[in-house]
């Protein structure tokens, strides 16, 4: 059986029954196996498997077009691509960024010896927030590091603006915002660089992948060297590049996804809306508003509990809900700011970050994929309404 035709019975009092299979936050959208086979038999043949082959070549063509961007470079994973785009901008010094994301916005920074300084976000999108960027720039700072977070735009006017009167390059880690438009335009366009992750986590998946987007085939080319290496040609080396390259395979699973992408976000879309009609109005949960004209990916479903109203923590909603077998995940939990790693730097502090420590404290991911069934969402609310 499959798990969206999987029935749950509506409760006529409190939900007692637990979940028979354990329901996660998210799982990857599979295509049909007989899609990708088409493609196992062709890399088969070429035994070409990776170094730009015909599979890359085209994928990089199609998901450009699918994207509406110019200059796409596609990465062996999200995280390389954040490396390597910092090294693509000589990016040195100070970059300042958002404790509010997963670990390698940062860590990204670290490998390129580069100093993270953190600015708090602000309370309706979670993205950094652009009135607090100045007082942070200092001589050494060279960069802004945003992350559009659950696929909710950055203020990316606010931010050139900032950015073009102190010099500064902005990157934007995209990785929840795969597809995103506002008002019809990519969110890719903006800033000097894109990087997207295209992990099994993400609404668009090559199981493992990432890439970066840029303005300038000056820029692509630079990028493809430093993710080769740095090869420009068969015997010339033109910069202390890395080995970056997305293989065939991934390249290949990529072409078969593109081509169901658009129906998975439409089933995510018609799943955030079940959340939204049952747990509006519930005391104490709240859903954040989706900016107008912006088309999302629907990659995520964060909800927000406050203690006080709602008469139990984020922490027991999580416990709560992992005893019924949902899994749902407190991200981002904690900051990045938080962690032994980076909480010694001075941006660190609580008092600095307010908004961004209240947020990873109230904030619990839902269940959001495509083949998630109606009923198992249903059942989920039910166990947010009833409360503790």
């Amino acid at each position: 059986m499959r798990p969206q035709d999987r029935k749950i019975a509506r409760p006529h009092h409190r939900t007692t029954a637990r979940l028979q299979d354990p329901v996660y936050v998210t799982q990857p959208a599979l295509p049909p196996l007989e899609e990708f086979t088409g493609y196992l038999e062709k890399i088969w043949d070429s035994r070409i498997l990776t170094n730009n082959g015909p599979f890359h070549q085209q994928f990089e063509k199609e998901l450009a077009e699918y994207l509406g961007v110019k200059y796409l470079s596609l990465f062996a994973n999200g995280t390389l691509a954040l490396v390597t785009a910092l090294q693509a901008l000589k990016v040195t010094g100070e970059v300042i960024t958002t404790p509010f994301s997963f670990v390698a916005t940062t860590h990204s920074l670290w490998w390129n010896n580069i100093r993270p300084v953190f600015v708090d976000i602000e309370p309706e999108r979670f993205t950094l927030d652009p009135a607090r960027i100045e007082a942070a720039i200092t001589p050494q700072t060279t960069a802004i590091m945003a992350v559009h977070v659950y696929g909710n735009p950055c203020y990316t006017d606010e931010i050139q603006k900032i950015a073009d009167t102190y010099g500064l390059r902005v990157i934007y880690d995209a990785a929840h915002a795969f597809g995103v438009t506002v008002n019809g335009t990519s969110i890719l366009s903006y800033g000097d660089l894109s990087i997207l992750s295209f992990h099994a986590t993400k609404r668009f998946s090559t199981i493992e992948g990432g890439a970066i987007i840029c303005h300038d085939e000056k820029t692509k080319k630079r990028i493809d060297f430093l993710k080769n290496f740095g090869f420009a040609d068969e015997v010339t080396v033109v910069g202390p590049g890395i080995n970056a390259k997305m293989n065939e395979l991934q390249a290949a699973f990529g072409l078969v996804q593109l081509k169901h992408i658009n129906d998975y976000i439409l089933r995510c879309k018609a799943i955030a809306t079940v959340y939204r009609e049952r747990l509006t109005g519930v005391r104490g949960l709240s859903l954040p508003a989706e900016p107008e004209g912006v088309r999302h990916s629907y990659t995520y479903l964060p909800v927000m509990v406050d203690e006080k109203e709602y008469g139990e923590s984020r922490d027991a909603v999580y416990e709560r809900l992992r005893s019924h077998n949902v899994y749902g995940r407190r991200y981002f939990y904690p900051l990045i700011s938080n962690f032994p790693t980076y909480r010694g730097l001075p941006s660190a502090g609580r008092d600095n970050l307010q908004v961004a420590n209240r947020v990873s404290g109230q904030v619990i991911c839902l269940p959001l994929y495509p083949h998630l069934s109606t009923d198992v969402v249903e059942y989920i609310c039910d166990l947010l309404e009833e409360g503790k």
